[in-house]
């Protein structure tokens, strides 16, 4: 917490505004908008929400197809099964371990093919990278489907001077407890469409009419945030810069670090973006480093040390067995090999000097004894 969430939430029960409008998600949303530069936003109870909504929005209903990067939370998909469409995977490029292009094109070709177009396309935004977003702009636009951008964990980065999450027909971010700022659980749904944002809004309320008594003519969600958690939205938001430059930092450090150990190589960041670098990931060649991802991780957790490998890629979770997946070239699976090799290390802004040293220490010890144990094997 910054310490001004309080002040917040206070004014929220001093003026009994604790339901999900009010004062503090008005001003929440006008704030998110203005520091994205986006023309409007609307206050959900989670990411989830908001791509729900803009599915909705976008008519995705049963048996349309939506295109979906795989490497990400299961959070970016789950809606599209909501509305009773047909989730296909794209694979990530090694560029910035989103979206593909190459991949992105294959499957919008064979689209053709079939003569279903897809209804959307979900662009994840992983760990604070931007995808390549020319590009799968410029592809989306030559067959006429809209962007979803899901920049769940990109809030403050930014590709070529513009916001991360302001590039699709509609962005979305996420303030569960685990991102860069945080209103405990909530998210954003953000676009230039005003018409559209209204829509959503009476969508998130229950799709109430108007009219004196309550009534309704089409289904709506209960996602509206509540007043109270924007207040903590509100405080974090001022802190957000600050909390950037922290994770950035955090990030340069283990690259200090660690990037000298052999086999091991950090997420890169593309020429002419900004990450918020909201968890530091890397990769290990277990070939080169003389360990895997998994004697990391074991060795961390003897510590208690929490770390976790990358996301496991959508089209290899067991609940979407058998659905279409495009990997980056026809024999090469990008996200595969991430999952993989890939390991996220601890990255909280509020990490101290002794926290860095036991990580760092630990594992690099890890990597000696490794050796040690090779080069007695071979004596």
């Amino acid at each position: 917490m910054s310490g001004q969430e309080l002040k917040y939430i206070e004014e929220a029960f001093k003026t009994n505004w604790i339901a999900p409008i009010g004062p503090n998600v008005d001003a929440f949303e006008k704030e998110i908008a203005q520091y994205v530069g986006a023309n409007e936003a609307l206050a959900v109870s989670s990411g989830t929400a908001a791509i729900h909504l803009a599915l909705s929005l976008l008519g995705v209903t049963r048996d349309d197809k939506v295109f979906c990067s795989s490497l990400t939370f299961i959070a970016s998909a789950n809606p599209i099964i909501y509305q009773g469409a047909e989730p296909i995977f794209i694979d990530s490029e090694p560029e910035t371990w989103n979206m593909s292009p190459n991949a992105l094109q294959r499957a919008f070709q064979d689209a053709v093919k079939e003569g279903i177009l897809p209804k959307a396309v979900i662009v994840v935004n992983l760990y604070g990278q931007s995808a390549k977003m020319d590009e799968i702009i410029g592809i989306c636009n030559q067959y006429d489907v809209p962007i979803i951008e899901d920049a769940a964990e990109s809030l403050g980065a930014s590709y070529k001077g513009r916001a991360s999450g302001t590039f699709g027909k509609f962005g979305i971010y996420s303030f569960n407890g685990n991102k860069i700022i945080t209103t405990s659980s909530g998210g954003m749904l953000i676009s230039d469409d005003c018409d559209a944002l209204k829509k959503a809004r009476f969508l998130a309320t229950q799709a109430r009419d108007d009219a004196s008594h309550y009534q309704h003519s089409q289904i709506g969600f209960n996602y509206r945030l509540s007043n109270i958690l924007a207040g903590v939205g509100r405080a974090q938001l001022e802190v957000l810069e600050d909390r950037i430059e922290s994770r950035r930092a955090i990030f340069e450090r283990y690259l200090e670090e660690l990037s000298t150990l052999p086999g091991f190589s950090f997420m890169p960041e593309l020429e002419d973006t900004f990450s918020n670098r909201w968890l530091t990931a890397l990769t290990i060649n277990e070939e080169e480093a003389g360990v895997s991802v998994l004697d990391i991780l074991t060795a961390l957790s003897e510590e208690q040390i929490e770390a976790r490998p990358v996301w496991k890629p959508l089209h290899l979770q067991p609940v979407f067995n058998g659905k279409k997946y495009y990997p980056h070239h026809e024999l090469e699976s990008i996200s595969d090999k991430l999952f993989q090799n890939g390991l996220c290390l601890p990255s909280g802004s509020n990490m101290t000097d002794e926290d860095f040293e036991r990580i760092i220490n630990c594992i690099k010890q890890t990597v000696i004894k490794s050796k040690q144990k090779v080069e007695i094997n071979s004596i």
